[in-house]
């Protein structure tokens, strides 16, 4: 979520302002976001799945009233038939979270 230029998250009901993120934080970021692409292109292509990286998207888990923007996340396309936001939002409801 972004207003008047900062960036916010909801934890548990309450907007929390967040910093924007540091050089070195971003350089493990793309370091991640590069090294995950490589491993799940190739299964994508030999095995035909459908995952994706999305640039930008908001994850509200299920569990708890926050919202949240990953730096990396993982979706699998079929999925998004249950997501009612994607379309005009690019939000997912109905994400699991995983721990890797």
């Amino acid at each position: 979520m972004e207003t008047r230029g900062g960036q916010y998250e909801l934890h548990d009901r309450i907007i929390i302002e967040i910093s924007h993120p540091t050089g070195d934080h971003q350089d493990v970021v793309s370091f991640l976001a590069l090294e995950i692409s490589l491993e799940i292109s190739a299964d994508i292509n030999r095995l035909h799945l459908p995952y994706f990286i999305p640039k930008t998207a908001l994850v509200k888990l299920h569990e708890n009233e926050s919202c949240y923007l990953p730096d990396i996340l993982v979706v699998n396309r079929p999925n998004l038939v249950n997501e009612p936001l994607w379309k005009k939002q690019s939000q997912l409801l109905r994400a699991r979270q995983s721990l890797w």
